[in-house]
């Protein structure tokens, strides 16, 4: 089968490598790609948008395209997925109304509230005033989130009031685009992260292993959100306790609710988890599509083949599949970004050290890279590269990943140095 791969990053990147790893997939083509998928074997880049859909339709329509597999939430809050199913194709991935459960915070909130989901208490509002107020009675820390999609960064952890409200307005004032039209003010929850990708066919919703992303830009877990500087799997602190409880508490009862919005949901439902000290949890987010990086960590371990499952979750038999199987040991993976990222930062700066680091064991999956005229890999984002490693456990997988990410070279090259600390304790 050929599959078409949307998007660009470090996700896509492993999404092809991954499928290709199928005796069943002959070709995957990219939409429009990254330095790294033009570097695969069988695997071609389509310079098309993400958001050009009969452009996307007609190349799949006339090139015998089997499936297309949706990485970004942007062309899914677009309603790629509706259109394309229009034409005749099969999409994995959550239509229009199934993605706005990441596109509005405030939509994902109220189904929440609807489904008994556990989660934090919150407040959404229009207006600037009214927002400064709710947060000067509830008190510091509070949480200030764009309601919109914002690349990850739409979200403000505030420890005074004097930082709630400058989020307030830069929101209100524009700076997240039009995902600022609302603002939703939650309770700051205290514990750990974690994050539970699954996967649904609209009826039955099975858990990938859970990962724990590393969101701040700097060592320590300091500094700007970004989105995800790093990232582990499987995450200890998600026991099997913990996974049957997120399973009944917070997977089953979102596909209920989204089915009885008459929402028939099939793709990735990504639940971002907040794990109290006490064992509490609640959800702090849905997103609509597979994490990124949590994905560079998740699908190294995949035994299941790939396509097999997304099919199953497209033609709605995920009921009928065997458990998932997985591989022993961890997974690490470590970001390489651009200096100045996630402000301001310079792209189209030469790339060298990739065949040297993956000769060390590791795998180079490209984020933000292009094909220069000259044919060398070059930075094109702020995340660049994601230097993955699987090890028997976790000390063996992080010193890996470490040790492949010395070889690499670029103006301005920047990672956290710390990936992986709360499983090193």
């Amino acid at each position: 089968m050929k599959v078409l791969v949307v998007g660009n990053g470090g996700r896509e990147h492993a999404l092809a490598w991954k499928l290709l790893k199928s005796q069943q997939v002959e070709q995957v083509v990219c939409v429009p790609g990254n330095g790294g998928t033009a570097s695969l074997e069988r695997c071609q880049n389509l310079p098309l948008a993400v958001d050009d859909f009969e452009g996307m339709s007609r190349y799949a329509l006339e090139n015998g395209i089997s499936l297309v597999v949706v990485g970004p939430e942007v062309p899914l809050a677009m309603g790629i997925t509706d259109y394309l199913q229009s034409q005749g194709l099969m999409v994995f991935g959550p239509g229009k109304a199934g993605a706005q459960i990441e596109a509005s915070k405030a939509w994902a909130k109220a189904l929440m509230q609807e489904a008994w989901i556990p989660t934090a208490k919150a407040a959404v509002f229009t207006e600037a005033a009214a927002a400064k107020s709710y947060v000067k009675a509830q008190g510091i820390p509070i949480v200030v989130k764009a309601d919109g999609l914002a690349a990850g960064k739409g979200v403000i952890v505030a420890g005074t009031l004097e930082q709630a409200e400058s989020a307030i307005d830069a929101i209100f004032q524009g700076q997240f685009g039009s995902a600022g039209n609302f603002v939703v003010v939650e309770e700051c929850l205290m514990g750990e992260e974690v994050s539970v990708l699954a996967l649904t066919d609209g009826l039955t919703i099975r858990p990938l292993l859970p990962a724990q992303d590393h969101k701040r830009i700097g060592d320590g877990d300091t500094g700007e959100n970004t989105g995800g500087m790093g990232a582990y799997a499987p995450a200890p602190i998600a026991t099997p306790e913990l996974m049957s409880r997120v399973q009944t508490e917070v997977l089953e009862r979102a596909i209920a609710c989204l089915r009885s919005r008459g929402i028939d949901y099939r793709g990735v439902l990504y639940a971002g988890l907040m794990i109290a000290p006490d064992g509490d949890l609640k959800v702090l987010e849905f997103n609509c599509r597979f994490g990124d990086p949590e994905t560079q960590v998740i699908l190294p371990l995949l035994d299941t083949p790939l396509e097999e499952l997304i099919l199953a979750c497209v033609q709605q038999r995920l009921g009928e599949m065997p458990p998932i199987a997985w591989k022993q040991g961890a997974a690490a993976t470590v970001v390489a970004a651009s200096g100045g990222y996630p402000g301001a930062y310079e792209k189209g700066k030469v790339i060298t050290g990739i065949p040297e680091a993956e000769a060390a064991g590791v795998t180079v999956f490209h984020a933000g890279t292009k094909l220069n005229q000259q044919q060398q890999i070059a930075t094109d984002g702020g995340r660049v590269l994601n230097v993955t490693a699987i090890g028997k456990d976790f000390p063996q997988a992080i010193a890996q990943a470490y040790t492949g990410i010395k070889s690499l070279e670029f103006e301005g090259i920047y990672y956290r140095k710390d990936i992986g600390h709360r499983v090193l304790k």
